[in-house]
């Protein structure tokens, strides 16, 4: 079986990132309540601003949490806070497809695969371990159903 579950880097990252942000609320929110260094439009503008960036923050991590496991001809899929787990065989796959985009000299990859019951499950490279023995698997198993990606050109118009 090929485990693919969340990078443990990239959670402590973003947690590190969203307890600067928190402090950096809280600090705000005592100096106003204290001693009101700023003026009252940096409060009204940057309290809410911060705490917008949290709950995306925050919204994105629980999102992310998820795990996929392949192999026996099974996928097995689990959301943890959602308290969904729900396993397919190979043959449910309606459709997969990965993508790939190269950022400054990174190369980028996620893979969206679709079920019959009409769920998707995606994941990348960056976010989760065993990225590559999990493609690596569903492509020798599922090539069928890999979507061709379709390359459009631009035509220059003079």
């Amino acid at each position: 079986m090929i485990h693919c579950k969340p990078k443990k880097s990239t959670y402590f990252s973003l947690t590190i990132v969203l307890i600067i942000l928190l402090s950096g609320l809280i600090y705000l929110l005592n100096d106003f309540a204290n001693s009101r260094n700023f003026g009252l439009i940096f409060y009204l503008i940057s309290a809410p601003l911060i705490t917008l960036v949290i709950l995306m923050l925050l919204v994105k991590m629980m999102a992310g949490y998820k795990f996929i496991s392949i192999g026996k001809e099974k996928i097995t899929t689990k959301i943890p806070l959602r308290g969904f787990t729900k396993t397919y065989d190979i043959k449910q796959i309606l459709a997969w497809e990965e993508e790939k985009v190269l950022a400054n000299k990174k190369e980028f990859k996620q893979i969206t695969i679709v079920f019959d019951d009409k769920t998707s499950f995606s994941m990348s490279n960056h976010e989760h371990v065993n990225y590559e023995d999990f493609v690596g698997y569903l492509t020798k198993k599922a090539i069928s159903k890999k979507i061709k990606a379709v390359k459009t050109s631009q035509k220059k118009t003079s």
